[in-house]
């Protein structure tokens, strides 16, 4: 019943990927290396555009739908991995410590490097919840029953998932691709790289990976998907004991450097 009721907005998507895949796979030399461009991002690009509030193609309504199809889909492709990774578990098993290892950048990249920005700029507490990690579904989750999500460092996840929502794929898949064209690292780190917890942006990374490494298209499915996994269960815990206790720590030190209180505020 309800995809009859909100049939305008399945036959607009369909209608997107199909066009999307007619244009297909482009590349745009750079440098050394190619930017893809795939139709995944096509599909967001002008998805956004048709979802613009002045446009009123949509009802709310029918975004909300929307939304919820969203995550069915996700557990597809998470289900699709799944199924993926399980003929190769002897290759992710040899692959175990490369991939825990590599999960430590996940998050210490955001600490390390978003946070002193963040409070350079003055966001104040939400740069705490913008830069403990790259804030998806299960960051949020840890935001709002420590915080609240109508705290500071609830917007602060909140404005990065938005942003992560809108441009993560589309910045995720050009470097990506970029990276992947220069030939520098092994297609296996970079799909390991890919799995960043988000099926979005792991779909978009592996998508421009498989596309430089055709005939490795199996394996990297299969680390990225394992990646992503373990991104998903062990980051809950590093997020919540080690990420977030560390944001807040660094932020204690820095906030008097970088951003030092007005005289008489």
């Amino acid at each position: 019943m309800s995809i009859i009721k909100n049939w305008k907005i399945h036959l607009i998507a369909l209608l997107l990927a199909v066009i999307c895949e007619w244009i297909g796979t482009k590349k745009v030399p750079l440098g050394p290396g190619v930017l893809l461009f795939l139709p995944m991002l096509y599909a967001m690009v002008l998805g956004t555009i048709i979802s613009l509030p002045k446009l009123k193609a949509f009802k709310e309504s029918e975004t909300s739908h929307a939304t919820a199809v969203l995550g069915l889909m996700t557990m597809i492709l998470v289900t699709k991995l799944g199924v993926v990774i399980g003929p190769a578990l002897i290759k992710v098993l040899n692959a175990g410590f490369a991939l825990c290892v590599q999960e430590l950048g996940h998050f210490m990249g955001t600490v390390v490097i978003g946070l002193p920005i963040a409070i350079a700029l003055g966001l104040g507490r939400e740069s705490v919840g913008a830069t403990f990690s790259i804030d998806r579904e299960p960051n949020i989750a840890i935001i709002a029953e420590k915080y609240g999500l109508s705290s500071p460092e609830g917007r602060g996840v909140m404005a990065i998932y938005i942003c992560g929502t809108v441009f993560g794929a589309i910045w995720v898949g050009l470097i990506a691709g970029f990276l992947a064209a220069l030939h520098i690292f092994h297609p296996y780190a970079l799909a390991m790289g890919a799995g960043v917890g988000s099926g979005s942006m792991m779909a978009a990374a592996t998508g421009a990976i498989a596309t430089v490494f055709p005939e490795q298209k199996a394996e990297i499915l299969m680390y990225a998907g394992a990646s992503n996994l373990l991104t998903t269960i062990v980051g809950i815990y590093f997020c919540l004991f080690v990420s977030l206790p560390l944001t807040n720590y660094f932020y204690k030190k820095l906030s008097p450097i970088l951003a030092p209180k007005k005289k008489g505020a």
